[in-house]
């Protein structure tokens, strides 16, 4: 392949096009698809049409971006595991520029300290000077989503300190590497429940958090909210770095687990979708107390309306 970029494609069912195009796009917006279900010889001479068409599967699609080597190709595929897994589907991914073995080592060279606030995430493989009043996160995010790079990582942990100020209860929907439950145990909140729907990520966040030497952060295999541990009463924060489309779904059952005064810090949205996380917010009672952006991602803060009651 020329040059140094990586080609990461998506290979699924036609009818799954629209889904993992929109899941794609949330990586970057130069999307390349191949879809071929409608391609007909008819009116054309056969030997002036691409062999690689001729013989292409017509019941797949394909859908491809183009990444410089300084990205971290294991996080951007279990990004998308995870986003597909969400959904309910399971399309092939595949790379093409580097070397299958060297997928999940490559991207370490780049990965460097990123400082967000008075917090600061180091790669666990870099030795790092604290400077005063800054908190450390080391992270190694192995083959789980989160390692600060991301700009939906990032909203959500700036909102953080904003939001914990000592003794809360958070609820984390999606945690991928662990990283906001563990920012938000260095914050001072008493306790984290983390959930996610990939048994991978569980397994990272597991280690992440043993190897924080934190106590208070229990991880588990949950379905967005249907095994959320409910014994511990009602989350004074929640957080969920996930898609619109699945914190659309989430929100209609969230109101039971968290108190009236919960901040709820929604991220992994992108800015054409906004309007519709807002609105289903809305309908299910809560207000948009906060916001911010970086790129063409966007974080709300929502907490429920009282004059709604």
């Amino acid at each position: 392949m020329a040059g140094n970029w990586i080609k990461l494609t998506v290979k699924g069912k036609n009818s799954e096009l629209e889904d993992i195009s929109s899941i794609m796009s949330m990586l970057d917006n130069g999307l390349m698809i191949e879809d071929y279900s409608d391609f007909s010889l008819s009116g054309m001479y056969g030997e002036l049409v691409d062999e690689q068409i001729l013989t292409a599967d017509r019941s797949a699609v394909k859908v491809s971006i183009f990444l410089s080597p300084d990205r971290s190709l294991a996080e951007y595929r279990s990004f998308l595991n995870e986003r597909f897994g969400a959904i309910g589907i399971s399309p092939e991914i595949s790379v093409e520029g580097i070397n299958e073995e060297d997928w999940a080592e490559s991207w370490k060279k780049y990965y460097k300290p990123v400082p967000l606030g008075k917090i600061t995430i180091v790669p666990r493989w870099e030795s790092y000077t604290a400077k005063e009043g800054e908190i450390i996160v080391k992270m190694d995010p192995g083959m789980a989503f989160g390692t600060g790079t991301h700009e939906t990582t990032r909203l959500v942990i700036r909102q953080l300190q904003k939001y914990i100020h000592g003794g809360e209860k958070l609820l984390d929907v999606g945690t991928g590497s662990g990283i906001l439950s563990i920012c938000a145990s260095k914050l001072g909140a008493a306790l984290s429940n983390a959930y996610d729907i990939d048994p991978m990520a569980v397994e990272v966040a597991r280690k992440n958090i043993a190897d924080e030497g934190i106590e208070n952060i229990k991880v588990g295999i949950s379905d967005l909210l249907r095994d959320v541990d409910r014994t511990v009463g009602k989350y004074d924060i929640c957080v969920a770095n996930i898609v619109a489309d699945i914190i659309v779904r989430m929100l209609p059952d969230l109101g039971e687990l968290i108190t009236d005064t919960a901040p709820v810090i929604l991220s992994g949205i992108i800015a054409p979708s906004k309007d519709k996380v807002i609105e289903c917010a809305t309908e299910c009672g809560y207000k948009v107390i906060d916001s911010d952006t970086e790129n063409d991602w966007v974080a709300l803060v929502i907490k429920k309306d009282s004059s709604k009651k």
